[in-house]
């Protein structure tokens, strides 16, 4: 459960701290951090096996934000949700304005960019694990208001709320990934995020389509709605088996807990010749090394010293997720529409973009081993950069051509598969291994804050290039993120550092 860098912290740790060391293991913690850094992946697996189940049901939080979040961007084509939300145009059909999609999306990020600070600081006294139990039970009371919100005002304020709990999940569950598994194992598991992420896209959309034909009846988009309440229970009873983070227990003091946490992650019977003692060891001499060269862990200190860089480099990569296109991404169905798709063709095409998509997430996994997170970051702005280009030259078609639209279309799910393979879970798999692990709580939750602040405005932005009622740009609007990969790409090569695993 440690990195490189805090393999080579432990190595340092006995020159840097001579005759302060408070340990008298330092051999035994050393071992057990060159141990980890070089076990195989087949061996990892047998070791940590709970490790893995308990990632993976605690990182399942993120199933319910991306369904959430898309299903709201996808309702904005729905007919049903229009006509009860919206306004009636001048051609007898309804539509939700521009102002009022960027007020509902922006009021999920204002929501989540609380929820974030929150758990940068909750997480750190009580524990990642009554943070997400906690979550969990306020995000089934807010989904109430979703359910029952008679105006579109009201439904506002179901989306800020339950983008509170949706903030805490954003980053908590990353964190716990890399903190309970050993480093030969967090690439898988903290880009596994995304695939989360992708699968509930994938299960709003199915749901969305589900109901497409079903008239103008209000359960239309009630019943999307509420099938968030199927989440939260078998999520908390999973939650509360799941052992403490044994990093945040060696944070807090509580070295035997720290022991304890260790072997209910691990199956002993796999490798007889595993130390528990050593491993916490070593995850001791990193604490007790960060907090001699950096002190304190407040959000204040990861703007200081060479945490300043880490921070600037984790959110830029933050950064690089979202204004590469993911937010138009996230718009497709609606997108597609104002292609000159019909609804129908708009979900079919959605469902298929989001199912490439979790295959692309599991394809970066294989990726990772080969090309490693800066290589795939960088190929992917460029391959990016082509895709949107293309789609902004096919948006100068004439209106109508069904040829172009299909071709759109194409763009779109030839993108997602390339962001699904590259800069969405490679983006997981890097946050986490920046930061210090004292500060790698606050460092996250600071890239993942200026994430939200992005996506704020570009809520503001995409519904306007989007909208025919506002600047009707359609898929011209692949132009603007175009120009964007293409700056992103030069900044990035000087920004995102190297992986060494």
């Amino acid at each position: 459960m440690g990195t490189k860098d805090e393999s080579k912290v432990v190595n340092e740790t006995p020159r840097a701290m001579e005759g302060h060391d408070p340990f008298s293991n330092r051999l035994r913690a050393s071992e057990a951090a060159q141990r980890e850094a070089q076990m195989p992946l087949l061996q990892c697996l047998k070791l940590y096996p709970k490790a893995v189940a308990f990632s993976v049901i605690i990182s399942a939080c993120i199933i319910m934000e991306g369904y959430d979040v898309n299903l709201l961007q996808g309702l904005f084509a729905f007919e049903p949700f229009q006509r009860r939300y919206g306004e009636d145009q001048p051609d007898g059909s309804y539509q939700l304005s521009a102002q009022w999609q960027a007020g509902l999306a922006n009021g999920v990020a204002v929501g989540e960019i609380l929820g974030l600070f929150i758990n940068g600081i909750v997480s750190e006294r009580i524990g990642y694990r009554r943070t997400v139990l906690w979550s969990l039970f306020f995000v089934t009371c807010f989904i109430f208001i979703l359910f029952f919100a008679p105006a579109v005002e009201v439904l506002l304020v179901g989306e800020i709320l339950c983008g509170i709990p949706w903030g805490v999940f954003q980053t908590l569950t990353t964190v716990y990934a890399a903190e309970v598994c050993p480093v030969q194992l967090r690439a898988y598991l903290t880009t596994y995020v995304n695939l989360c992420w992708v699968i509930g896209t994938l299960l709003g959309q199915g749901i969305l389509r589900a109901f497409v034909e079903s008239g103008s009846s209000e359960w239309a988009y009630r019943i999307p709605f509420a099938i968030q309440w199927v989440w939260p229970i078998p999520i908390a009873v999973g939650v509360m088996f799941a052992p403490k983070s044994p990093w945040w227990l060696v944070r807090k003091g509580r070295i035997e807990d720290a022991k304890k946490a260790v072997e209910k992650l691990t199956s002993r019977k796999a490798d007889p010749d595993f130390d528990v003692d050593s491993t916490v060891s070593m995850m001791e001499y990193t604490h007790q090394y960060e907090l001699k060269t950096t002190g304190k862990a407040t959000y204040l200190e990861c703007f200081r010293g060479v945490d300043l860089r880490r921070t600037e480099i984790t959110c830029m990569v933050w950064a690089i997720q979202n204004l590469s296109g993911s937010g138009f991404m996230g718009y497709s169905t609606y997108f597609f529409q104002q292609a000159g798709l019909d609804s129908k063709q708009s979900f079919n095409i959605a469902m298929g973009q989001y199912s490439l998509g979790a295959v692309g997430t599991i394809l970066s996994w294989l990726l990772i081993k080969h090309f490693g997170r800066r290589t795939l970051y960088l190929s992917s702005l460029g391959m990016q950069f082509l895709l949107l280009l293309i789609t902004g030259f096919l948006g100068l078609a004439p209106s109508g051509n069904s040829g172009a639209s299909w071709a759109v279309a194409a763009m779109m799910v030839l993108y997602t598969g390339v962001y699904d393979m590259t800069v969405g879970p490679v983006c997981y798999a890097l946050v986490p291994e920046i930061p210090c692990s004292r500060l790698r709580t606050r460092t996250v939750v600071l890239g993942r804050n200026l994430y939200n602040v992005i996506n704020i405005i570009m809520n503001i932005i995409i519904p306007y290039m989007l909208n025919p009622t506002a600047w009707n740009w359609k898929a011209k609007a692949g132009f603007f993120y175009a120009g964007l990969c293409r700056v992103l790409l030069r900044l990035d090569v000087f920004s995102t550092p190297r992986d060494q695993g």
